[in-house]
């Protein structure tokens, strides 16, 4: 296969990059100083792409390749990749479920126990010396705590099931009722944040759940609540989370996640009830390795006309 060409879009992983290497003939994008002329030159011989959360396969990126056939995203949200033009023009579309799916859970519980208990502040406390000066203030306990999911798709409900384990009482919103669980339904966001004391936003990225985190949700979560965001950014209407926290309309903020990344509102840095990370949800070794494996196994998969593992298009 190493005379089929594969167009990485980013940067994402050494590991995949290595192995992308071995297998085809890959090109990358960020490294074309102009790209018309790249294109000009390549696209008869680029038959993949491989895209991530950052940068897909958008429609002009779709026009610019015609010997285009698979797009194999190193991610599971397919915000990035224009999934109804690729099913337009016949290009197959895979992603990564179900192998980063405790990774994401796992540092939802994390995000959830370091706002709650302060736990990066307790760190720069000790760090600064100021210990001798007193004990560091009392926090809040998360055991216990009313907690509502948004989307009860894989990692929705591995988080749940995590939550449970702190005797926290779970439910949820998604666009229909699962009849299999057990968790308590409400049928919109507001509903459900009005509930619970500790809102986690869980669901893939659509024109539908853009912003599905706005005032009326923030207001209704209260003074008293908690936002975790493990989903993406734009969920969230940010110069509205901005406000909330800094007027005390919110009481903290755990956030993986950002809307035009890497930047994050400068507003948050002063602000000690928010804990911030770069979108490392996925971020261990074992499983970007596991999702770059996925990748190519999907890519090797299709120029084998073998059954796809993950397909979504």
């Amino acid at each position: 296969m190493e005379a089929i060409g594969v167009l990485l879009t980013f940067p994402m992983s050494s590991y995949l990059e290595q192995q992308l290497d071995k297998r085809f003939n890959l090109f990358r994008l960020w490294n074309v100083p102009k790209k018309a002329e790249f294109f000009k030159e390549n696209a008869a011989a680029i038959r993949a792409v491989v895209g991530n959360a950052n940068a897909g396969a958008d429609r002009e990126l779709i026009d610019s390749l015609p010997a285009l056939e698979i797009v194999s995203s190193f991610s599971v949200g397919l915000d990035k990749v224009d999934l109804a033009y690729c099913k337009e023009k016949g290009v197959r579309v895979t992603n990564t479920p179900d192998v980063l799916t405790d990774d994401v859970a796992d540092l939802a519980i994390g995000l959830m126990l370091a706002t709650l208990r302060k736990i990066c502040e307790c760190d720069r406390y000790v760090r600064g010396g100021l210990w001798k000066r007193g004990d560091f203030k009392l926090t809040t306990k998360f055991s216990g705590k009313k907690v509502g999911i948004i989307g009860l798709g894989r990692i929705g409900t591995a988080i749940a099931k995590r939550a449970e384990a702190f005797n926290c009482p779970i439910s949820y919103y998604s666009r229909s009722q699962k009849p299999e669980s057990k968790y308590k339904y409400f049928p919109t966001v507001v509903e459900l944040a009005s509930d619970c004391q500790i809102l986690v936003v869980a669901c893939p990225l659509t024109e539908e759940t853009r912003h599905i985190i706005n005032r009326e949700v923030i207001d209704a979560l209260g003074p008293k609540g908690y936002l975790i965001n493990i989903g993406r950014g734009p969920h969230v209407d940010e110069r509205e989370l901005v406000s909330a926290l800094v007027e005390g309309r919110l009481a903290g903020a755990g956030l993986d996640v950002f809307e035009n990344e890497p930047q994050v509102p400068e507003e948050l840095f002063g602000l000690d009830n928010v804990v911030l990370l770069p979108h490392v949800g996925s971020g261990t070794i074992e499983t970007r390795n596991a999702m770059a494996d996925l990748v190519i196994g999907n890519l090797e998969a299709h120029f084998s006309k073998k059954p796809l593992l993950t397909p979504v298009v």
